[in-house]
């Protein structure tokens, strides 16, 4: 599945996605999701509820409330779902309910030491990423943090986030030089789109192979803590 033309060395710029590339979240995107539901007056256990979570698990990565406004049409229903979202997983962050990916805060420290910027994207509103660096210490592990609205509005599968610490860090010269991991097919979609000369399904979370191939990864690793090696190549 590598690209023969693929040269991991040159990549300047690592753009890694949060939950589930890495942050281990258990699960909490599910358990927010019912909070929104009950919002919204969607039973659980009712047709309607299996239907919804099974376009939430489909668009794992994508921007939360794109997601919503899909479900729900109407944008106050939307916007009404999204914020009981955002409150009730802040509220499972702040209970302790997550914890790093094995070995990712390592790999973005070694990404770093050897000279290559890393930005952490995310689909949640920054409400959220802000709670979720807190609540790991990672406020300063990086120098850039993006969610949609950082990107104007747009989150993946649009290339948008990924283009905006392009631009923003300025760390490389050409979109080849980028590269994106992620555990979701929207992950890889957004590098793809975006240029990136390297794009990695991770194994940690929501998609798996066939799911990466399928939207054109050009590497899939088992874990985020792979990285390094790859790009040492």
């Amino acid at each position: 599945m590598n690209n023969p033309t693929d040269t991991p060395g040159n990549i300047r710029l690592v753009v890694l996605d949060m939950a589930g590339t890495t942050v281990a979240d258990g699960g909490l995107v599910e358990r927010a999701f019912e909070a929104a539901a009950t919002e919204l007056g969607v039973e659980p256990g009712s047709a309607e509820h299996a239907e919804h979570l099974a376009y939430v698990r489909a668009t794992m990565g994508e921007s939360k409330i794109s997601v919503f406004r899909h479900l729900f049409s109407d944008e106050g229903r939307a916007r009404r779902a999204n914020n009981a979202f955002e409150e009730a997983y802040g509220e499972l962050v702040d209970a302790g309910l997550i914890a790093p990916v094995p070995g990712a805060r390592e790999a973005i420290e070694e990404l770093a030491a050897g000279g290559r910027t890393v930005v952490l994207t995310t689909g949640f509103a920054r409400v959220t990423q802000d709670a979720i660096l807190h609540a790991l210490g990672w406020r300063d592990l990086v120098p850039l943090t993006l969610c949609p609205a950082d990107a104007g509005g747009r989150g993946r599968p649009y290339p948008d986030m990924v283009l905006e610490a392009f631009v923003r860090t300025k760390a490389a010269d050409d979109v080849r030089q980028i590269a994106v991991a992620g555990d979701t097919s929207y992950d890889v979609l957004s590098g793809v789109r975006a240029g990136a000369g390297l794009v990695a399904g991770v194994r940690t979370g929501a998609h798996g192979d066939d799911a990466f191939r399928a939207a054109g990864a050009t590497h899939v690793l088992d874990s985020v803590a792979g990285l390094p090696t790859l790009l040492a190549r």
